[in-house]
């Protein structure tokens, strides 16, 4: 089989560079006339001058009595002049035109009606006071704006006050985004995918950034893994008035991989792999006719980077834009982070405010999880020249939202539950909202962020088998210099997550080292593999006899999807999980999910309102409802000793 083998890959500025240098961007993105009123973002081909001027006369600036100043020069204090209305002043309105022969204007609070026909003034005026004289804010034939301007709302008015109703301006530069794949089913037949089926997606999430950064975009339907097909998708698409065409996957090395030779054939390949990751295969080129021709990965974040890095610089380029910068902001790592040696690598970040600092948690790093762009709050970019950042190591970060969100932004980390995702619903529902931004290490994990200061509260439900207690010993243990408040969450159900019926016939821990059955673990420090290690050493298993001990997963519900899918018989966890999606559950222990918060930051306004809606009775109705939980000490502070008793 043939296929796109790329051995060397380039910085991302010597591709944006290559290819801007390639382009020829006069030939490429011609004119246009619109009418100004619909030119906000536009930019300008050519400078704008004003046909006509702003006022086109002497207007009065403020409510009075228009007035020639040399007529009340004899007006002083205790020595009043007197005017006659219609004769030596006349009465006018903000925006009058002044009756001719005057040239200033008296405030109405500074005259007094001495009559019907007469007033007094005891200041005189001076020539031009309180007037707007003709062309005081444009003179015709002026230059407004000049050229290369990207017009904002202000430009827009100031154009039409100096009579330019249309003006000359860059097209806006358009993609033409072609999703591929024999894999990918097309989101708009609502379809339900089989195994080794995926709903599309790419394309709207390049195109909505397109749009969002004022280009055009559109989108057409999937087109499989076939070259013809592809080819005759990719030439309607040069063809149509899109300056750029993207091709969704089929950037790689695969044997179905036909992007670089489809781009080959329709133009020239510049760039095939750059050092950067997620988006290391990338592809751009230059069409036969001219066009900017980019090979997108398939995976949605290496997508994502490929636009914000290549794409849109060069599309922004096109249309004469510098475009906005992100906000930066340095950040506090909660962790460790490696990376690899010769590639740039954009690590997602979850970031909030922690005391009197910003504090980033890595988000999952996998090219295929859009979900670390959905929780993400920044990105941090990794030089090519490191391996990696330490834990409490300072970066700046690119901030996703306005600085201001991190102050409403709640950093949770330590274990999972699904009541999380419900408290974090909750909190954004309030009228002044707070963002839960929870990062699932387990609990040891947890608790080492709280002594980094890396989070204002740690999820956490450590068994201790000697006093029957929860968490406490733990914190004596690995945290004893913590001053903590010990709230609640829920009493939960945990078990052995089973497919639906229970083929296997599983009943407890014993099974587990029976021959033909599978395991899904959890993630070291997690509490819930510290409480599969307890059953198992009481049932007197040792781990290595478990099919699957070692494949791990980070939350409840990756464990329960994999037991869904197949990919193994069960796994440990919670009730909830395993109703969400339909499975058996076969129940095993109860036991105390507790937020651990510090003391300083109980008067935090984040964490009152935390502890507001935790104490909420319609929250407890909401996590009862879910299945597999009790609330009788949702809400209380924990004591040692406590276990499971009110």
């Amino acid at each position: 089989m043939d296929r796109s083998i790329y051995l060397t890959t380039v910085p991302i500025e010597e591709a944006v560079a290559t290819l801007a240098t390639a382009l020829d961007r006069e030939r490429l993105v011609g004119t246009e006339t619109v009418p100004t009123h619909l030119a906000l973002g536009r930019v300008t081909a050519a400078p704008l001058y004003a046909k006509a001027s702003s006022p086109t006369f002497h207007s009065a600036a403020m409510d009075g009595y228009a007035v020639a100043a040399a007529d009340t020069f004899g007006a002083r204090e205790g020595r009043p002049l007197s005017l006659t209305k219609g004769r030596t002043c006349h009465a006018v309105n903000t925006g009058n035109v002044l009756p001719p022969g005057t040239d200033a204007v008296i405030m109405i609070e500074h005259v007094v009606e001495t009559g019907p026909d007469t007033l007094a003034i005891e200041a005189p005026a001076f020539p031009w006071q309180h007037v707007r004289r003709i062309g005081e804010d444009i003179v015709a034939t002026e230059l407004i704006i000049p050229q290369h301007h990207e017009l904002t709302p202000y430009d827009l008015g100031a154009l039409l006050s100096g009579g330019i109703f249309e003006l000359t301006v860059f097209a806006r530069p358009a993609l033409a985004v072609i999703p591929t794949g024999d894999e990918v089913l097309d989101f708009t037949r609502k379809p339900v995918p089989g195994p080794g089926q995926v709903i599309e997606s790419n394309s709207v999430v390049l195109c909505a950034l397109a749009r969002q950064h004022g280009l055009a975009a559109e989108r057409v339907p999937p087109v499989p893994d076939n070259p013809e097909e592809l080819s005759a998708a990719v030439a309607e698409a040069l063809a149509s008035e899109a300056h750029i065409v993207v091709i969704g996957a089929g950037s790689s090395a695969g044997a179905k991989d036909y992007t670089r030779r489809i781009m080959e054939r329709h133009g020239k390949v510049l760039i095939h792999g750059i050092a950067a990751m997620p988006g290391k295969p990338s592809l751009l080129g230059v069409a036969h006719n001219g066009k900017l021709l980019v090979g997108a990965p398939g995976y949605p974040v290496s997508a994502v980077v490929a636009f914000e890095r290549l794409l849109l610089p060069l599309a922004l380029w096109l249309g004469r834009r510098h475009g906005a910068e992100r906000t930066q902001v340095p950040v506090i790592l909660s962790r460790k982070l490696p990376s690899r040696l010769g590639l740039r690598e954009f690590v997602r970040l979850s970031i909030g405010r922690v005391g009197d600092r910003f504090v980033g948690t890595p988000l999952p790093r996998g090219a295929g999880q859009i979900t670390s762009l959905t929780k993400a709050q920044g990105v941090i970019s990794v030089p090519e020249d490191t391996e990696g950042l330490e834990a409490g190591a300072s970066v700046n970060a690119e901030l996703f939202v306005p600085r201001s969100e991190l102050d409403r932004t709640l950093v949770v980390v330590g274990s999972h539950d699904n009541t999380l995702d419900t408290l974090a619903n909750e909190l954004m529902g309030l009228p002044e909202h707070v963002r839960l931004a929870s990062t699932h290490v387990g609990s040891m994990g947890g608790i080492t962020a709280l002594k980094s200061g890396s989070a204002l509260a740690a999820g956490a439900h450590l068994f201790d088998p000697e006093s029957a207690d929860f968490n406490f010993p733990s914190l004596a243990r690995y945290a004893p210099e913590l001053e903590l408040a010990v709230i609640n969450l829920a009493i939960r159900h945990q078990g052995l997550i089973v497919a639906k019926g229970n083929p296997k016939a599983i009943r407890g821990v014993t099974d587990l080292a029976r021959e033909g059955v599978t395991f899904i673990n959890r993630q070291r420090g997690a509490g819930t593999r510290i409480l599969l290690d307890y059953h198992l050493k009481t049932a007197g298993i040792l781990p290595a006899q478990v099919a699957g001990y070692d494949k791990e997963e980070s939350t409840h519900m990756a464990v329960a999807v994999n037991v869904l899918t197949g990919t193994a018989d069960c796994g440990l966890g919670i009730f909830a999980a395993a109703q969400a999606l339909g499975l058996d559950f076969v129940p095993l222990a109860r036991e105390r999910y507790d937020l651990l918060i510090p003391s300083a930051y109980l008067d935090d306004p984040r964490i009152a309102t935390l502890l507001s809606v935790i104490r909420d009775p319609a929250f407890k109705t909401r996590i009862e409802a879910m299945g597999g939980y009790e609330t009788t000490l949702t809400g209380q502070a924990m004591h040692p000793g406590q276990g499971l008793g009110a």
